[in-house]
């Protein structure tokens, strides 16, 4: 089997041992102090947990929609570009390849924040993504600066700084739905908002619900990801988690990935997927595990996002499906 060029890169160096090894070289003097990362406004004091507000009460939609794609760009300031894709529900029929520039189809959809792992690219994740937007999801997946392939200088240590960029995105991408002329106006759920990511981007995820918790998030997905260099001080409403990893994963070791989870103080549930590695199902090399995650994330967001109760009752067979998987469920 080819070996994805994400994949290689990161198994001769994981994010837990490069992530531990910079930040013991800046905590020891290093000379790359790393930016200070401020909180989105009304952020909470780290660690302290409120009630969850009642979820909506809703119906996700019962139907597959076409894919658009557009891309869009960023920058937080000085050398921090953000490139973003776009896949959003587009009118046409469904199936097929994403339609660059389709007319976004009728309704508000709610928008998932994707972040990619090291050395990674929303692109290596299309997949899984547009099966999110044809469920009824706006997929908002940022380049990030010094962790992307094709980087001019990759820099690990920067993953902590990437909450912060995250947050930059997200404004700037709900704000269209209020921009005269923009295809997204009046499109945006904005006040129902997910925040997902693999990897180093499982750890970006984290670092929005803890140090850098974005009060707009209702609900986050860590695939493959650790607390490292974020923290586990979950802090603000509750926000519903499902965390997802393969026991055979050695880049990001499942035990590092389940201590995050087990830290989760908000309802939550880990799939696990005792024969999984780090990126098979979620880059297509393994297509019925690939299923398995698309089926049991998709079911959580429709419930988180969309309100929709049926979905929760859903989402356990989703995961059982194939045998592949196994789910512990404290939603």
């Amino acid at each position: 089997m080819r070996r994805h060029p994400f994949r290689a890169a990161l198994a001769t160096a994981t994010v837990s041992t490069a992530l531990a090894a910079t930040l013991a070289g800046c905590s020891a003097g290093s000379g790359r102090p790393v930016a200070e990362r401020a909180a989105p406004p009304g952020s909470p004091s780290p660690g302290v947990t409120t009630p969850a507000s009642p979820p909506p009460v809703g119906a996700a939609p019962n139907r597959r929609f076409a894919v658009g794609v557009r891309e869009l760009s960023y920058n937080r300031g000085g050398d921090r570009r953000l490139p973003v894709t776009v896949w959003y529900p587009a009118d046409g029929a469904p199936g097929g390849s994403p339609d660059r520039g389709a007319r976004v189809a009728d309704g508000r959809f709610p928008v998932v924040l994707f972040s990619h792992g090291l050395t990674g690219r929303p692109s290596d994740y299309r997949t899984l993504l547009v099966r999110w937007s044809a469920a009824g999801f706006v997929v908002v997946a940022p380049s990030y600066p010094h962790t992307s392939r094709g980087a001019s200088e990759l820099q690990v240590l920067d993953v902590v700084n990437q909450p912060a960029d995250a947050s930059y995105v997200l404004t700037r991408v709900l704000a269209l739905d209020g921009r005269a002329g923009d295809p997204l106006r009046g499109h945006l759920a904005v006040d129902r908002v997910a925040a997902a990511g693999h990897s180093a981007g499982g750890v970006t995820t984290i670092g929005l619900f803890t140090a850098g918790r974005d009060v707009r998030l209702d609900a986050g997905i860590v695939l493959a990801g650790t607390a490292l260099g974020v923290g586990t001080a979950f802090s603000g409403a509750a926000a519903p988690q499902l965390f997802v990893h393969g026991q055979r994963d050695d880049v990001v070791s499942y035990r590092a990935g389940k201590a995050a989870y087990d830290r989760v103080p908000w309802p939550k549930a880990m799939l696990t997927l005792p024969d999984g590695d780090h990126v098979g199902a979620l880059l297509g090399s393994d297509e019925e595990a690939l299923d398995v995650v698309a089926g049991t994330t998709i079911e959580f967001l429709r419930w988180t996002l969309y309100g929709d109760g049926r979905a929760l009752r859903r989402l356990p067979t989703q995961a059982a499906r194939g045998g592949l998987a196994t789910l512990d469920d404290r939603l």
